[in-house]
């Protein structure tokens, strides 16, 4: 599975502890922003990077951090192929994904601690999407709104 991430002031010490967490999983995550704190980034620049990969499917899976992730989340969401959430809580991240797919989550870094951010990002990327018909038939219409609003 390829995982990318990125930050941006708001999340960059949380940032750096995910990767450290994603690694001691045993999966491989590419930081796609800055590796150096700069208090005058800004969110919109920093969440496109992720953003931008997960649409063009140059990854699986993309966690974005900004102070509260809301603005993380609209970001991701103006990206074609792009199904982003913030998840401050664990059942969130895996049924965001178990339900409805997702494959972007939304993290603030001015909201939530270390361990149960870690414990989130653990059940994202382990979490997989069911393949029953009603989610199937969910995600087939989000697919259609899509198409209607972002092309």
């Amino acid at each position: 599975m390829k995982i990318c991430i990125s930050s941006d002031h708001g999340g960059f010490e949380l940032k750096k502890i995910l990767i450290k967490h994603i690694n001691s999983l045993g999966f491989e995550i590419k930081d796609l922003n800055d590796t150096a704190y700069d208090p005058n980034d800004d969110y919109p620049d920093t969440s496109r990077l992720v953003a931008d990969a997960i649409s063009k499917k140059s990854y699986d899976k993309g966690i974005i951090l900004c102070g509260s992730g809301v603005g993380a989340s609209v970001v991701a969401n103006k990206y074609k192929n792009v199904r982003a959430a913030i998840c401050h809580d664990t059942y969130s991240a895996s049924q965001g994904v178990e339900h409805d797919d997702m494959n972007v989550v939304c993290l603030g870094g001015r909201i939530i601690g270390d361990a149960l951010a870690k414990e989130i990002i653990s059940e994202f990327i382990n979490a997989k999407f069911v393949d029953e018909e009603r989610f199937i038939r969910r995600k087939e219409k989000l697919n259609q709104i899509e198409k209607e609003n972002l092309s």
